[in-house]
């Protein structure tokens, strides 16, 4: 009985939880936009002329602009710089790297020139769903791996975490999945099931 009560509630939990954890992050940036650029708003416009929900408006056009200004050559090198810093700032370089290497890692923009999402083959048989992180055995630290290897990231299930391992080529086969779909069924153990047609 217990059991039974246990697999239901953990069965509710992963089907609402992504849901209302997208709807803390829309309502979280909802609140905020408002609450910041709302009161700079407030400053310049009479009241009678500011209307709820101009804070959010604003938000969404000052990242639309700082998305267009990104591809100007002057402004990506201030950027770089301004990162600089922060590479080298104690505590915050740390957590600020990672966090932008792996906004950077799942980007549609960035140019990839090997199929990342991949099945690992290991020799007793078992398969791993993973993503290949360094095909390119000159980036790879020295001493470590060859022509015949490639670095590939196995994300563990239900959280974020995972194991950076060095792979032989033959044992890595690509699949025909997006990073969203690979990451999604894997951190969910397969729970989701085949990935849907989009």
């Amino acid at each position: 009985m217990l059991r039974f009560i246990t697999r239901h509630i953990l069965t509710g939990l992963i089907t609402i939880l992504p849901v209302l954890l997208t709807l803390y992050l829309l309502y979280w940036f909802v609140v905020s936009t408002e609450a910041v650029l709302g009161n700079m708003i407030r400053l310049v416009l009479p009241n009678t002329l500011y209307w709820p929900g101009m804070g959010v408006i604003a938000g969404l056009v000052l990242v639309f602009i700082i998305g267009l200004l990104m591809h100007i050559y002057v402004i990506q090198r201030l950027f770089s710089t301004a990162q600089q810093v922060l590479y080298h700032t104690p505590l915050v370089k740390s957590v600020y790297r990672a966090i932008n290497d792996f906004f950077h890692y799942f980007s549609a923009s960035k140019e990839k020139e090997f199929e990342q999402v991949v099945a690992v083959t290991f020799d007793n048989g078992m398969q791993l769903v993973g993503f290949v992180t360094q095909a390119m055995p000159e980036e790879l630290p020295k001493g470590l791996g060859d022509e015949n290897s490639v670095m590939v990231y196995l994300p563990l299930s239900y959280m974020i975490g995972g194991y950076a391992v060095l792979i032989p080529r033959k044992a890595v086969r690509t699949l025909d999945m997006s990073m969203e779909e690979a990451m999604r069924f894997t951190l969910t153990a397969g729970v989701t099931g085949k990935p849907m047609d989009t």
